[in-house]
């Protein structure tokens, strides 16, 4: 094996090596933003998460490595903080599993195990983003109509002359059943007859709302 890759941690452990594991942890925590930053939906707050936390962990193992006391210490202090946040996207959980490791390995001493790995998945998840997925094409078109409208084929025909291909995904009552909200996948023929469409829909639901998104925007973020 390369030296390289092997621990810098040795018995006299110093404010250097401790100061060279933090600074790869955010080298690693900047390199994984970086390649997150890429996707338009990910927030300003959480690629700056991403670059803290694998610091946050280098020092927390630091702390926690050879002491069982030190160890519960902090797994009480974190025991007294509850997280509230919402399921997030497959894409951001990975990420902060990408980070996570790397600090773990930064603390472990194996900083150049840590860089590659982080370049290595970073990469991944770029070429990745790249290749166009089927899904990609369609889009999220929720429409509120009134109980009066029966909507199993009311917008049939302007589907057939504005989509390629559609789809009701789901449909539920709201407003104490006065209305129904349906949510549909649809892939326009023609993105540039997007207000044309939505127009015509307006006219047929009563004018009540109607929203159209892409799909990946219809998740919650951590």
């Amino acid at each position: 094996m390369l030296s390289i890759f092997n621990t810098v941690l040795t018995n006299q452990f110093s404010v250097g090596i401790y100061l060279a594991c933090l600074l790869c942890a955010g080298l690693c925590g900047a390199v994984a933003a970086l390649a997150l930053s890429r996707d338009s939906a990910s927030s300003r707050s959480f690629l700056l998460s991403l670059v803290v936390l694998p610091i946050i962990v280098t020092t927390v193992i630091v702390m926690v490595n050879g002491s069982v006391g030190t160890g519960i210490a902090v797994a009480g202090a974190f025991s007294l903080v509850r997280f509230r946040s919402a399921a997030g996207r497959a894409k951001d959980i990975s990420a902060i599993f990408l980070v996570m490791t790397a600090g773990l390995a930064c603390a472990a001493g194996y900083l150049a195990v840590a860089l590659l790995f982080t370049v290595i998945a970073s990469l991944v998840i770029v070429l990745l983003s790249r290749i166009p997925m089927s899904c990609d094409r369609f889009l999220d078109l929720r429409i509120t109509v009134p109980e009066s409208l029966h909507f199993a084929d009311a917008f049939d025909d302007l589907f057939r002359e504005y989509t390629k291909e559609w789809k009701l995904m789901r449909a539920k009552t709201a407003n104490m059943g006065s209305l129904y909200k349906l949510d549909y996948q649809v892939e326009m023929k023609d993105p540039g007859r997007m207000q044309e469409f939505l127009d015509a829909l307006r006219c047929r639901n009563g004018n009540l709302e109607i929203a159209l998104l892409c799909a990946a925007e219809g998740g919650d973020e951590l």
